[in-house]
């Protein structure tokens, strides 16, 4: 029997990734969580391929520091939790802070935020879990990610992604779903350019349309 040994970072994220990515949709659900916990009332998704080649979320959420953007990529990062006891009384849709972690470690992921109040945006951008970019930028406050390649650097994992077809309706229904459960939030949905979902939230003397 082989001697036990300690697993690699790059093993130990892309293993936790397994548990966390299951495919596009996926991913597409884990971002547009993470807006609408940054206080998002605008959400726009943008994909290519059934979101196969490429994933983008774009918020006007609070945005993220740099500091908090570089936090953000490690595993169990979060700021929705501090402590076990916050455990039972989550009000957020995710807590874990894997997702980031996770995504980044199967594609080639660019993020670009910017906190309300900064001068200055940050673009961090990383490849198969590796840091290749950090560099300040100019944006609007909130945060867009852009996933692109996803499972590139595993290759088993890509092959058994089902047709395009089959992936762009389990992304559609996973942002329909988000979207009925947030009716004050504009959402969009694209697919190579055509407009596939859009919800928009208008008020008027009190009534929602």
């Amino acid at each position: 029997m082989p001697a036990i040994k300690l697993l690699s970072e790059s093993t130990i994220r892309k293993i936790a990734a397994g548990e966390v990515v299951e495919g596009p949709a996926s991913v597409v659900k884990e971002l547009i969580e993470n807006a609408l916990d940054a206080g998002a009332s605008r959400v726009s998704a943008q994909v290519v391929e059934g979101g196969i080649e490429q994933i983008e979320i774009a918020d006007d959420g609070h945005g993220m520091s740099r500091d908090d953007a570089l936090l953000a990529m490690e595993r169990h990062a979060t700021s929705k939790i501090a402590a076990a006891s916050d455990l039972f009384g989550i009000d957020s849709l995710g807590f874990r802070g894997e997702a980031l972690a996770s995504i980044a470690a199967v594609s080639r992921l660019r993020l670009e935020t910017r906190l309300q109040g900064e001068d200055e945006g940050t673009l961090l951008a990383i490849e198969g879990g590796v840091q290749r970019q950090l560099r300040p930028c100019a944006r609007d406050v909130g945060t867009t990610i852009s996933v692109r390649g996803l499972f590139f650097n595993t290759p088993a994992r890509r092959k058994f992604l089902r047709l395009v077809s089959t992936e762009m309706r389990h992304i559609t229904t996973a942002a329909m779903q988000l979207a009925a459960a947030y009716p004050k939030v504009d959402f969009t949905l694209t697919s190579q350019d055509r407009r596939v979902l859009m919800i928009l939230f208008i008020n008027i003397n009190g009534i929602t349309f």
